[in-house]
């Protein structure tokens, strides 16, 4: 293999498979390529399984080839069967073109759509199969794809046994119309896609062969599914999905993810979600085998995503929020940041002044009054960061941080959030 890029993402395990290593190798080498992946509106969000393959145009560009990212805005319309048990819930044409906005803003945010030499270009494929009638679908596209080789792609494999609708079983067919018509209209010759879309992509080289001939050079790359070490699928927790959207998944929340990943998975998810060099990461390893319970690794790790996705400020916010909770600093918080740090914590609405006993009750800190006093004789509760052990300490709005939150906080680790109104 010629192409140091190219070796470079192996390295970081970023290729899963390729259908012509060689063929790649000469395209990369002989100048600037056009590249594609697809991104599914099915949310108003993409999440943090959809930054590997982000990155990955963005690698791409980097080396000065030209990414297109590809909006579903048809195929999201009906839904990819890929990994599914159940057909996925169809949404209407608005909420996807809505959807296919936030994306597309979202997009904007990793890839530059500015450079004149390579900028990336934003494509839709409902602008090309928007118009296609049944008639046309079958005619033109149908006689192409043999349904023998269909039925034996694993993505349809894996769900006829549990049942497959037409809808999901043409899938394959639309992503292979898309590659065909960039690879004509953009001289895009590489489609790139997690590990479960190799069969779409395939779909599209078929096409291409079908219609264009065998001397079209043309290529799908396929990158791994990113799986913890226990071998269950990364980017879940229990609140859900790890989404890129701050609205969804606050930049300390997603802080908070990263941190506490697995020792085992760290220096691997360093190499895929980091533009850290292969020198860099080596170091860090060294390090953090050095010295585990540092965790460098970690930290990195988080600091280099959350900066990536949201910025140095909204790092440096989530920084912030985690050294204040560490430390039981609570007023060094702004309100803001409070909501953002104390955003799942059990929480009520005060709009009055109570004692302290009374208050622990009502926010069901404490199941009764005098359990509510042994807490705090005990001196298990704090206030604002404070211990407190006065039975009759108020808690009022004039108290609180900036007449809005009274955080409190029972034994080390507890905490519950009083919302004066």
């Amino acid at each position: 293999m010629k192409n140091e890029f190219l070796k470079e993402l192996i390295w970081r395990g970023l290729i899963n498979d390729c259908t012509d290593f060689e063929a790649l190798d000469e395209l990369m080498e002989t100048g600037s390529i056009t590249l594609y992946c697809g991104f599914d509106p099915t949310a108003d969000s993409l999440h943090i399984g959809s930054l590997l393959p982000i990155l990955m145009l963005k690698r791409f560009q980097l080396m000065g080839h030209k990414p297109l990212p590809l909006v579903g805005g048809a195929t999201g319309l009906i839904g990819d069967p890929t990994g599914r048990s159940a057909e996925r819930q169809v949404n209407s044409q608005d909420i996807v073109i809505s959807w296919s906005e936030s994306i597309k803003h979202q997009l904007s945010q990793f890839l530059d759509f500015n450079n004149k030499s390579n900028g990336a270009e934003l494509v839709n494929n409902y602008d090309w199969t928007g118009h296609v009638s049944m008639i046309e679908f079958l005619r033109d596209w149908g006689k192409h794809f043999n349904l023998n080789y269909m039925l034996a792609k694993e993505s349809v494999c894996s769900r006829l046994e549990h049942g497959m609708t037409f809808t999901e079983f043409s899938y394959s067919i639309l992503q292979g119309m898309d590659f065909k018509h960039l690879y004509e209209t953009k001289q895009c010759v590489l489609q790139i896609g997690g590990s479960d879309q190799w069969g779409n992509i395939t779909s599209g080289l078929e096409a291409i062969r079908k219609t264009i001939g065998h001397e079209a050079k043309a290529v799908g790359l396929t990158m791994p599914l990113v799986t913890k070490s226990d071998g269950t699928k990364f980017g879940k927790t229990a609140g859900g999905a790890i989404w890129l959207d701050r609205a969804k998944t606050t930049p300390y929340e997603m802080y908070q993810f990263f941190i506490n990943t697995a020792d085992d998975d760290v220096i691997q998810l360093l190499k895929y979600y980091t533009f850290l060099t292969k020198e860099e990461i080596e170091e860090i390893e060294e390090n953090f085998k050095a010295a585990p319970h540092q965790r460098l690794a970690q930290k990195t790790l988080a600091k280099e995503v959350v900066t990536l996705v949201h910025g140095v400020t909204a790092y440096e916010q989530a920084l912030k929020i985690t050294a204040a909770l560490f430390a039981g600093d609570i007023k060094r918080l702004t309100p803001d940041e409070i909501e953002v740090g104390f955003k799942d914590v059990p929480s009520v609405e005060l709009s009055e002044a109570l004692n302290l006993v009374d208050a622990l009750v009502v926010a069901k800190i404490a199941s009764s009054k005098r359990e509510a006093r042994e807490f705090i004789n005990n001196q298990s509760i704090s206030i604002n960061g404070e211990k407190v052990t006065d039975l009759a300490y108020l808690v009022a709005k004039q108290q609180a941080i900036a007449g809005k939150f009274t955080v409190i906080r029972r034994g080390k680790k507890k905490y519950f959030l009083i919302k004066h109104v």
